[in-house]
């Protein structure tokens, strides 16, 4: 993606929001584990520009780490979802790999109705995301 400063950090914040939206499926499971909530933090601090960009990669990489060692799949991606929300600092392209990670985690949350739980999930994704960036993440959907 090419996006200005401004947008980045638009689009940062939604995939802040995104995994943190998921985060109880990790913190439920690990409750003692913060990694993943540290990069939730960190890319929250990113867009109020209190924090550089390699501490929100720190921050990322550990969430990476907390989601390998976690062993259930809600939680696994979940802490995905932090990653890459984290992540979306440095590049602006993690952010929607945190909206899927954060799909997954709900999908795999509630297996016995994955379809409706993942348009829940998307439609909620989507209305959090400011209108002229929903066709960044959303490039299929329009902007309805």
């Amino acid at each position: 993606m090419n996006l200005n400063e401004g947008d980045h950090r638009s689009l940062a914040l939604w995939a802040a929001d995104c995994a943190e939206h998921v985060l109880p499926h990790f913190e439920e499971e690990y409750p003692k584990d913060n990694r993943p909530r540290k990069a939730v933090e960190a890319g929250h601090a990113w867009v109020r520009g209190e924090v550089g960009v390699s501490e929100a990669r720190e921050a990322a990489l550990a969430a990476h780490a907390a989601a390998r060692d976690a062993d259930r799949t809600a939680a696994t991606a979940a802490a995905r979802a932090a990653g890459h929300a984290a992540a979306t600092a440095h590049v602006d392209d993690h952010a929607p790999h945190a909206a899927t990670y954060a799909v997954k985690a709900v999908t795999a949350a509630v297996p016995t109705d994955a379809d409706a739980a993942t348009a829940e999930e998307r439609d909620w994704q989507f209305r959090q995301l400011p209108k002229h960036l929903r066709s960044v993440a959303f490039p299929d959907r329009g902007d309805d």
